[in-house]
């Protein structure tokens, strides 16, 4: 017989495939699957059946293995090991004899017990996450209904002063009464519906304000909605930003200055939003969501421009300065001032310090947002954030930058190929510079070492962000400048800066944005005091563009910053290098193609 077992269990699997397979028995089962599921007691019932009880496809359901009948009622208190019970068995049976009581109970189904666990001394049990309250609030928690009313009573006494409604000039009375930050007096004029009317009356407002808080419950998710009240969608574009920028820049104090050269408005707008979506937009798909902007401190910095006169204090987003460095640099390497520069003109930054390939890299799109990239070019809001990026490079934002154009495959993960990649050209200069040079494998075990990463031999964007060091590593790769400074300097100070990075309240790109604005300031005045040695005086034309100048650089006296004879009636040429007369018509033009 042992030659027929296998064909016997072949058997036995036909048979039991074609009983599950039937209709009826599906049917029962999905049945009984679902009950499990909610947790309801089985009951026994039969499947229909055309045939005999035994036939498959038509068979009882089996419960439990068959007993044989009971002779008399003695056997209720024997054990079913006893050898009396054991001979009552017929001859050739192979199933256990059953208990009595469960013969006289046939038809009784026992409930299923409750299964439950502990977790935190608390009860988990099926079912029970229905009786949880909501703890998830993705536009903010609900607020009680009388703080609305009250902001409603609030704004109505400001109402009163106006008789036909307020002008948007005058709406920041409205946003102080709502509780919110001044510059937020622009996104609800324009939700109210300011711009169709020129102003706002009481019940404009009071529509707008209620179907606004009665569905988003905290700032962030109603700062979304007021700017994309035009379009309404839960995400903010770029345009978005425009109309709100716009009025900061013709209100806040310290931008004043800035407002009789309205041809500069537009630049300093699109770094800051390139600024803004750099900081905020962490899924890197040009749409700012409300987790993102609650994530962020945009909505805090926002506030603080109401506080601050000095718009140079505020360092995230709207520092002048900053916009200044940014400019400079960008116009120094455009030279043909057609806000795009190419591969070649971007090899001149800071000397020619990064390598050809990772060139090759910038300009391939692999950190080009949306449909903004042109092949072989890159505007002048891709610069900032390759200038962002190059200088900080302690940023998340930048370790995602530089970790993109380093993945030459896509896949995630930087291999042992791709690192020897760049390194290869970071060799072939030290060559030609007369400096020592290591060997890759040499270089690789430095910075595996260094990196620590998860996976042996693959460095990941994770791996990267959680090692201190992320700048250290982009550098030994493409950047020789920065990584021979870096082998060069006190290895005491570099782990004293270590210890001392999460304590720094600077980060690197405002020390360098500082360090290059006192630069240009210093390289400026010493220009026009070289060419003041050839002046014999200046008339009252030059006088007043010397005041136009300091006015735009923010400068109050001639120690901060000298003005030559040769930029007579052209006060913005000293700032940005910009010549109205040749290049002012083709700049308004390449505005709109920022973003």
């Amino acid at each position: 017989m042992a030659h027929l077992s296998p064909i016997l269990k072949a058997k036995v699997d036909e048979l039991f495939l074609r009983w599950l397979s039937t209709p009826e028995t599906q049917r029962v089962l999905r049945n009984d699957l679902n009950k499990l599921i909610q947790g309801r007691p089985l009951s026994p019932r039969q499947l229909s059946s055309s045939g005999s009880t035994n036939a498959i496809g038509g068979a009882c359901r089996p419960i439990s293995p068959p007993a044989p009948p009971t002779s008399s009622p003695n056997q209720l208190l024997r054990s079913p090991r006893s050898p009396r019970e054991r001979s009552s068995r017929r001859p050739g049976s192979k199933s256990p004899p059953r208990s009595p009581r469960l013969e006289n109970n046939e038809g009784t189904r026992y409930p299923m017990k409750d299964k439950h666990f502990i977790f935190n001394n608390v009860r988990i049990f099926s079912g029970c996450a229905a009786h949880l309250p909501q703890f998830h609030f993705p536009l903010g928690k609900p607020e009680d209904s009388p703080s609305c009313e009250i902001t409603l009573s609030k704004v109505a006494q400001i109402f009163k002063l106006y008789e036909s409604g307020i002008p948007k000039e005058d709406f920041g009375s409205v946003a102080k009464a709502c509780g919110l930050p001044l510059y937020w007096r622009e996104p609800l004029f324009s939700a109210a519906g300011g711009y169709k009317h020129g102003y706002v009356t009481l019940q404009m407002f009071n529509v707008m304000w209620k179907s606004l808080t009665s569905n988003y419950h905290d700032d962030a998710s109603r700062f979304v909605r007021l700017l994309s009240a035009k379009n309404s969608l839960n995400y903010l574009v770029s345009e978005d930003f425009i109309p709100l920028l716009q009025d900061i820049v013709q209100t806040h104090p310290g931008l004043e200055f800035l407002r009789d050269a309205p041809d500069f408005h537009s630049r300093y707008i699109h770094t800051v939003l390139a600024r803004i979506f750099y900081c905020v937009n962490s899924s890197w798909t040009g749409r700012i969501t409300v987790p993102e902007l609650r994530n962020s401190n945009f909505l805090e910095v926002l506030a603080r421009l109401e506080e601050e006169e000095d718009i140079n204090e505020i360092l995230d987003y709207f520092s002048y300065e900053h916009f200044y460095v940014i400019y400079c640099k960008f116009w120094e390497l455009d030279t043909d001032h057609d806000l795009l520069i190419d591969e070649k003109d971007l090899m001149r930054h800071n000397n020619h310090a990064l390598s050809s390939k990772i060139l090759k890299r910038l300009f391939s799109g692999c950190v080009t947002r949306g449909a903004s990239y042109m092949e072989g070019k890159m505007t002048y809001p891709e610069f900032v954030w390759f200038l962002l990026s190059e200088e900080d490079k302690k940023h998340p934002r930048s370790i995602e930058y530089w970790f993109r154009c380093m993945d030459l495959d896509g896949d995630g993960v930087l291999s042992m190929y791709e690192l020897e990649y760049f390194y290869t050209e970071q060799i072939t200069k030290m060559d030609v510079l007369g400096i020592e040079t290591m060997l890759f494998e040499d270089c690789l075990c430095q910075m595996l070492d260094m990196v620590n990463p998860k996976s042996p031999g693959c460095v990941t964007l994770s791996d990267l962000k959680n090692c201190k060091l992320a700048y250290i590593f982009f550098n030994t790769f493409f950047n020789l400048d920065k990584y021979l400074e870096f082998e060069q300097r006190d290895p005491f100070a570099a782990a004293r800066d270590l210890q001392e990075g999460d304590c720094n309240e600077r980060s690197d790109w405002e020390r360098y944005a500082q360090e290059e604005y006192d630069l240009l300031v210093a390289e400026e005045g010493a220009n026009e005091q070289t060419e003041g040695l050839y002046e014999d005086d200046f008339d009252e034309d030059e006088d007043l563009a010397e005041g136009d100048i300091m006015a735009l650089k923010g400068l109050e006296n001639d120690d901060e910053l000298g003005i030559g004879n040769n930029n007579k009636n052209k006060p913005w040429i000293m700032v940005t290098g910009i010549d109205d007369d040749v290049d002012d018509d083709d700049d308004d033009d390449d505005d709109d193609d920022f973003y």
